[in-house]
């Protein structure tokens, strides 16, 4: 927990991608506020904010957490297709 809280930049990607441990959400927040204007945090997800309640089984808690997180954060939008998709794959001579 300690290394967590204290290394300069946190990525967690793809948040929601796997089923995750009862104590997920407590222990999500409990980073997120050791680290909330000490150090940054990125964090990915497919799945939009709302659903993290649900997802993390403590709607409180993910509410604190997206609290802390959003204040200073910045959210980016994808859409809903993939990015890799979007990308113009390069022809046999490996040109685009």
């Amino acid at each position: 927990m300690e290394l967590l809280a204290t290394v300069p930049l946190l990525i967690i990607d793809d948040l929601g991608m796997r089923k995750v441990p009862a104590t997920a959400a407590e222990d999500l927040l409990e980073i997120v506020m050791r680290r909330y204007e000490r150090a940054s945090t990125l964090l990915t997800s497919n799945r939009p904010a709302e659903d993290w309640g649900k997802l993390l089984g403590d709607s409180a808690a993910v509410t604190a957490m997206l609290d802390r997180l959003l204040h200073h954060g910045h959210v980016l939008k994808c859409g809903p297709r993939s990015w890799r998709t979007r990308m113009e794959l390069p022809d046999q001579e490996g040109k685009r």
